[in-house]
């Protein structure tokens, strides 16, 4: 006969764990994140559950299992590995009307343990019936649709309100975060940018409005008062919005300005943190932004603006003294000012320079110059935006793991 599901909630209850091995490790973080309160029975246990004890976060009795442990427990996991103890407290546990578990012999054990999983607020489980590595199989194919959004429904009664201001981090689309992902599979609106990761638009539902918000330098553009207008609109049409940007929606993504004009306008809005290209293309180039012994710290600078503009509130005197490394957005058309200002206020003509264009997508590419040349070798490359330009001794680091990765692979 198939088994009667149940969830239990364990919140405060007490939950009886016999044995300290690699089962046990398994199981006890999954009954403490339950809220129960965990009991656990054994003569040895790993540095895990040790480290739990230590903590304070469960009772444990070094010694062997004795009759009348199971008492004043809801329920009880059978984890030992030797056949006759597990058998003991199972037969305990059923004299005292508790459920038990017992891993050892699923045929034996009167309640079963499902392989779980959770993906946001839904708590997966599957049953396969002596078969656990099936069971866990199908387990990790619901949780990743969970996950990722494929399994999403778009008319659930959870269903987000307000518009989502969600980062899609640096391009890839494997980038985004989970969070991220989910909500854009509940959208019924989504408004993006031209540095969204456009892949993800394609698995979107073919009645979700897709409204392009690009701004194109020195091009075609919306305005950020439109882009205003278009989640407020639609959201008060009672549609979940979805703002898709590039990166992270706080750092240089004009989050802010959407956020305060949501908040004015009545419409609840989230920020759903996305990963920010100013780190995350030096690293897909193999250049640490920070780095032991080299660069302690990090700037990030918009540069849509040159040095001296009286529109910039950059402070290049203070960035030309400091050490440490400069990551530089929005620099590609402003690189022949930028370069001899930071000269002029003390880095070296020296300084090596990484310039990495469409980072994290497929054709990317990295050119290396110092200060002193990389504006002329930019020009001659024809790099062109997206481009993130990277500042400092840190570049000279990724030159050493290039080298010796190229040595590695050299026959003796």
């Amino acid at each position: 006969m198939p088994p009667y599901l149940l969830g239990l909630r364990l919140r405060g209850r007490r939950v009886l764990v016999v044995g300290g091995g690699r089962v046990a490790q398994r199981r006890v973080p999954a009954l403490l994140d339950a809220g129960a309160e965990v009991v656990l029975v054994s003569p040895e246990v790993t540095p895990s559950l040790q480290g739990l004890a230590e903590a304070g976060r469960i009772a444990w009795h070094a010694r062997p299992y004795r009759r009348g442990d199971c008492a004043g427990a809801w329920l009880v996991q059978a984890v030992t590995d030797d056949a006759k103890t597990n058998g003991d407290v199972v037969a305990d546990a059923e004299a005292a009307r508790i459920w038990s578990v017992r891993a050892d012999d699923a045929e034996s054990s009167p309640a079963w343990t499902p392989a779980s999983g959770q993906a946001g607020d839904a708590t997966v489980g599957v049953l396969l019936g002596g078969d656990p590595r099936r069971a866990a199989g199908i387990r990790d194919a619901v949780v990743d649709g969970l996950r990722d959004g494929a399994l999403e429904s778009r008319n659930s009664r959870r269903k987000p309100s307000g518009v989502a201001l969600v980062g899609g981090g640096p391009g890839d689309p494997g980038l985004i975060t989970v969070r991220g992902r989910q909500l854009l599979a509940m959208a019924d609106v989504v408004v993006t940018d031209r540095l969204a990761p456009g892949g993800l638009l394609d698995e979107l539902a073919d009645d979700v409005e897709v409204i392009d918000a690009a701004k194109i330098p020195y091009g075609r553009t919306v305005t950020q008062d439109k882009i205003n207008g278009y989640l407020v609109e639609h959201a008060k049409q009672g549609k979940f919005v979805v703002r898709l940007k590039g990166g992270d929606p706080f750092v240089f993504g004009r989050g802010g300005e959407e956020a305060l004009h949501c908040a004015r306008n009545g419409v609840p809005v989230m920020v759903v943190p996305g990963i920010s290209s100013s780190v995350a293309v030096p690293s897909a180039a193999g250049i640490p932004v920070t780095h032991r012994g080299v660069a302690q710290e990090f700037h990030v600078v918009s540069a849509h603006v040159p040095p001296g503009h009286p529109e910039s509130t950059v402070d290049w005197e203070a960035l030309g003294r400091a050490r440490g490394t400069l990551v530089l957005m929005m620099a590609v058309e402003r690189m022949a000012l930028i370069a001899p200002a930071l000269v002029r206020y003390g880095r070296s003509s020296d300084t090596p320079v990484a310039v990495v264009q469409d980072g994290t997508l497929p054709g990317q590419r990295t050119l290396t110059a110092t200060l002193g040349t990389v504006a002329d070798e930019m020009a001659a490359g024809g790099v062109r935006p997206p481009a993130i330009v990277v500042v400092g001794d840190v570049v000279d680091v990724a030159r050493e793991i290039d080298m010796i990765r190229a040595d590695l692979g050299r026959d003796p």
